[in-house]
């Protein structure tokens, strides 16, 4: 089967609903879209023998906490369709946004607690856009799987929190952050980077890495591990950090002595634009 266009929620289940009566498990990577490596990471690990793949691109508006972000958002469904053709795709959802909020929202999904803090902090109803468009996206598409980036490691969390307290039937797979050669992470929002901020944005990555080489040495105070991944940040003079954080993998709450694996999490400014990243750092079994 060649790959499918669908703009209409309707013809995204009847897709879905006749590769289930074939006996394909439905196999789904929410995106944005301006895709990239990254993103074509999960979409190779998504692709199963008997599975139908279906890739989301819609850039949702209720997760944007500025409105200027969400203008100046990539938008390139042309060659994001066709970069899904040539990863093996069997249908794409491109909603508009009049189809995918018809009248004015008044459902949210909210994840607490693990929202507080990293971008939660910085960005106001931020999850809760995300919870309520991935509930949404869930529902039309009926996955038995979905696939998000490590990268994002708070969303990450929020997910899989969500999917467990409301017993949705769809198993969350967590995939490998995937990097350019610098180690920057990659990122529908690294195009926008001036040549010097891409440079600079390099800093990202060695800044997690000399914190979690701290933890892997044996630390124990999360500020020690935090003023060796700041220092290499405010070294960068193209660099504005917005938080440096060592917090609890799964429930992404600061914590107080690292005594197992912490997260390691990084969201700093390239100019106008916001770049996040983390690691996973576990400390020596006799730190």
């Amino acid at each position: 089967m060649s790959l499918v266009v669908a703009r209409t929620i309707a013809q995204a289940r009847a897709l879905v609903a006749e590769a289930r009566r074939q006996g394909r498990s439905i196999e789904f990577v929410p995106t944005m879209g301006a895709l990239h490596e990254g993103h074509g990471s999960l979409m190779d690990l998504a692709r199963r023998p008997q599975g139908f793949l279906v890739v989301s691109i819609f850039v949702n508006p209720i997760q944007f906490d500025r409105a200027d972000d969400y203008e100046r958002y990539p938008r390139t469904l042309e060659a994001d369709v066709e970069f899904c053709r040539r990863r093996g795709v069997d249908l794409v959802f491109a909603p508009s946004i009049e189809e995918m909020y018809p009248q004015p929202q008044r459902a949210f999904v909210e994840v607490t607690g693990l929202t507080e803090h990293l971008c939660g902090r910085f960005r106001p109803g931020h999850f809760r856009g995300v919870a309520t468009v991935v509930t949404k996206l869930f529902g039309i598409v009926q996955p038995d799987r979905a696939y998000f980036g490590e990268k994002d490691a708070q969303q990450l969390a929020v997910v899989r929190r969500m999917v467990r307290d409301l017993n949705m039937p769809v198993e969350i797979v967590a995939c490998p952050t995937v990097r350019e050669a610098d180690g920057l992470a990659m990122s529908s929002r690294n195009g926008r980077l001036s040549p010097a901020e891409r440079s600079a944005a390099s800093a990202i990555y060695r800044a997690l890495q000399a914190a979690a080489a701290q933890v892997r040495a044996g630390a124990r105070d999360p500020a020690v591990v935090r003023r060796a991944g700041l220092a290499l940040l405010q070294a960068e003079p193209l660099l504005r950090p917005e938080y440096f954080d060592i917090v609890d993998p799964e429930e992404i709450q600061p914590v107080l002595m690292i005594e197992s694996e912490v997260l390691i999490a990084c969201a700093a400014w390239a100019g106008t634009t916001r770049l996040i990243d983390s690691l996973r750092a576990t400390p020596p079994l006799n730190a």
